[in-house]
């Protein structure tokens, strides 16, 4: 990954943590019973918006330090997502006539441990 799309993966991240971090340790007005006139009760009580981008910019590098490490520590990328999950549809061609097992060690069995099931 070049440090363009690092940037940009950075900034679009950055955003959206923010927007899911910013509720958090927020305290209104109401909640210290001390409403300034002319404001709604559930106003933020002081300015928060530094400790929010603080903690934004931790959440944000861990996150990227995980991607990075899956990326580059394990060499999985996008296209590899499908292939994390095991594939468990009943695919008909791969199915074996009266024992329902795809795998090839089960396959064409003949002698009594076709008919014994193993």
């Amino acid at each position: 990954m070049s440090w363009v799309s690092f940037l940009a993966l950075f900034f679009i991240t950055w955003w959206v943590v923010l927007f899911a971090i910013l509720p958090f340790s927020l305290r209104t007005q109401d909640e210290d019973e001390d409403v300034t006139l002319g404001t709604v009760p559930s106003a933020p009580r002081g300015p928060h918006m530094l400790r929010a981008v603080l903690r934004t910019t931790i959440v944000t590098l861990v996150l990227l330090g995980i991607f990075y490490g899956i990326t580059r520590g394990l060499g999985l990328g996008i296209d590899d997502i499908p292939h994390i999950v095991p594939d468990f549809s009943q695919n008909p061609e791969n199915l074996t006539a009266g024992h329902g097992c795809p795998h090839p060690v089960h396959q064409n069995q003949s002698g009594p441990e076709a008919d014994a099931g193993f």
